[in-house]
């Protein structure tokens, strides 16, 4: 059936999202490659003239959800609310990331699924391993849904939002970027464009050997450095502008404290003013833990290879940072990694 298979991405204009459709896009084995979101991004739009159609829904419309998978052979589900900061109602992610998804994918479809490890639990978007119509009865006309797991940590690249509010704080500061993490902290940041195409290949496999990938999770890596993920970001930004300059370690009782006072603020000066989303104690906890591991299993179970280098990966980013910024003038290259 290579040439025949349609693709559902669930979220597909979303951060890695738009990444899934656009390298899907380009694989002679896929049809159609459908994208489910509640909004609608520009880039996604313009891949309509190839193969790939744009529905607007709400993944907790039942009925719009499934005649968006009429037809469809595998679903790369993305879709989710991730909010550290309490500007997203706690029943609004309770609903789009748990509630809605044991009936989100009809059972004999292939479904990798998108999983951070900072989600707290109960808010991830892959909670079940095993989806169908009916949660009672996972086999529905003779197929059994068989799905895998994607676990990324700390995504980086073109339109990561983090990467664009600390590069503009660091501006804002003379240049200074300051960090809360640890010296001792280690974390995995990964490049998107990597991140994507591990969902591409996993859903691929995923059809050619069902019994070797069903029920597995695999985690995201390539060659991002990550040790001291603060200096990692450092060079991300500075790469985009040299100017940028690390400062110094903010204790993590002093932020603690700053949340704190923040929140005595939000619920005391309303209506009369509504201070500016912070960081919420979720947030800093996450930040001020290491989440580090060692894995080549993607590459022993589907041949996973990263796309992009760290040094490719920084340049990409540093070339948008820059023309996010209002900074057209191209980044600066690099001799090593």
């Amino acid at each position: 059936m290579d040439g025949a298979w349609v693709y559902l991405v669930t979220g597909g204009c979303g951060f890695v999202g738009e990444r899934i459709v656009e390298l899907l896009s380009r694989q002679d084995y896929i049809k159609e490659v459908r994208v489910f979101d509640s909004v609608a991004r520009e880039e996604i739009e313009k891949l309509t003239a190839t193969r790939v159609t744009v529905t607007r829904g709400d993944i907790r419309d039942l009925s719009a959800l499934l005649a968006a998978l009429q037809g469809v052979h595998v679903v790369l589900h993305t879709a989710a609310l991730v909010d550290y900061r309490d500007t997203v109602p706690f029943g609004d992610m309770r609903a789009v990331n748990v509630g809605g998804e044991p009936h989100t994918v009809p059972s004999a479809l292939p479904c990798p699924h998108t999983h951070t490890l900072e989600a707290p639990a109960g808010t991830s978007s892959c909670a079940w391993c095993s989806l169908s119509l009916d949660p009672a009865h996972p086999e529905v006309n003779g197929g059994t849904l068989r799905t895998c797991i994607i676990r990324a940590n700390t995504i980086y690249g073109e339109k990561a939002a983090f990467l664009q509010e600390l590069y503009l704080l660091a501006r804002a500061r003379n240049g200074v970027l300051n960090y809360l993490e640890p010296e001792d902290t280690e974390r995995n940041l990964t490049y998107v464009g990597n991140v994507a195409w591990m969902h591409v290949l996993a859903a691929r496999h995923l059809q050619l050997q069902p019994d070797l990938l069903a029920g597995q999770i695999y985690y995201c890596y390539d060659d991002t450095p990550s040790k001291k993920s603060f200096l990692v970001r450092h060079q991300l930004l500075s790469s985009a502008d040299p100017s940028v300059r690390l400062g110094s370690h903010i204790p993590y009782w002093k932020m603690w404290l700053m949340i704190q006072l923040h929140r005595v603020i939000r619920a005391i000066l309303p209506p009369f003013w509504r201070p500016q989303p912070f960081l919420s104690v979720a947030l800093l906890n996450t930040i001020v833990t290491s989440f580090s591991f060692q894995t080549d299993k993607a590459s022993r179970h589907f041949g996973y290879k990263p796309l992009f280098t760290w040094q490719e990966s920084r340049l990409r980013t540093a070339q948008w940072l820059r023309a996010a910024a209002g900074t057209p003038q191209p980044a600066r290259t690099f001799a090593s990694k």
